[in-house]
């Protein structure tokens, strides 16, 4: 009775995740990545057009850790962040009053190059220790503020 419940969930979620899509040209979503593996640390951000059938998050994170000569559990952290935020933006897409705007030039402006490439550094451990207290506090500050306002009113 779980499974047939569960499945019946993820069926209902995805048939509407995809009704939803197909009506749309452009949905795009900004995706942002913040991930550590051992002493290196990657931020970078993107948009991602969910309404592409094409776009897959596991390829996506090979190619990117190829290009910036990343290996191991570079990979599945990245595509797991990306289907993770995928996923939330597909649920609150419909509710969103602020889509990203028309692209009207395919090139961005040079002087935001630096916002829109990956960042990779190499970090010591005291580094590493002092961006994941950081990290933790911003992530229990967002949840009080979401637990304080849930329905962002």
């Amino acid at each position: 009775a779980i499974t047939q419940s569960i499945k019946q969930q993820v069926e209902a979620a995805t048939s509407e995740n995809n009704a939803l899509l197909a009506e749309q040209t452009d949905q795009r979503a900004l995706l942002k990545l913040n991930i550590h593996v051992g002493n290196q640390s990657l931020v970078d951000q993107f948009e991602w057009d969910m309404s592409d059938p094409n776009n897959s998050p596991e390829e996506f994170a090979v190619k990117l850790c190829s290009e910036l000569g990343l290996g191991g559990e570079f990979i599945p952290a990245i595509a797991y962040s990306i289907r993770g935020q995928l996923s939330w933006n597909q649920r609150t897409y419909a509710f969103s009053e602020s889509p990203l705007p028309t692209v009207d030039c395919p090139f961005r402006n040079p002087a935001d190059a630096d916002a829109w490439g990956p960042f990779l550094e190499t970090l010591t451990d005291a580094e590493i220790e002092k961006k994941m207290r950081d990290q933790d506090r911003n992530t229990r500050r967002m949840r009080r503020l979401v637990n304080a306002n849930p329905y962002g009113l």
